[in-house]
């Protein structure tokens, strides 16, 4: 029996989902710090969905579109999980948070406009913090 779509993977079905072996997998959480599937006691791996998305843009980098690990490091730093995860959606890094609730698992929210204003504002203030502090860790 197959598993449901919000099922949690161990690591040999996230490997042969992803197609690549499970040693890569493990290599992968070494080189990118945004790779964190959930560990259990005595360290086995679960990979939720969001995971698996994840790992489907690092693989679609990687393999499909020629990235090299700096370069996919470097495409995470400046631009965000959102495009990593939209290069295995195959959206070429334009998709929206709106496009990836296919991969999320938790409910949708309906927010009244005022709500939903005050939290886009919040988001553009800590990206302008985070534009900043990328600035300051460039001068450095």
């Amino acid at each position: 029996m197959a598993k449901g779509p919000n099922a949690f993977r161990t690591i040999s079905e996230a490997a042969d989902e992803l197609g690549v072996p499970q040693h890569v997998l493990r290599f992968w959480e070494t080189k990118f710090s945004f790779i964190r599937p959930m560990k259990r006691a005595g360290g086995r791996r679960f990979y939720r969905p969001q995971d698996i998305a994840v790992l489907s843009g690092v693989r679609a980098l990687l393999h499909a579109e020629g990235y090299t690990i700096k370069g996919v490091q470097k495409l995470h730093r400046e631009q965000g999980l959102t495009h990593v995860i939209a290069a295995g959606l195959g959206d070429n890094g334009s998709a929206s948070l709106e496009g990836l609730t296919a991969v999320d698992s938790s409910p949708q929210i309906e927010l009244a406009d005022e709500a939903r204003g005050r939290l886009v504002m919040a988001l553009d203030d800590l990206q302008a913090v985070k534009a900043r502090l990328d600035g300051l860790l460039r001068g450095a």
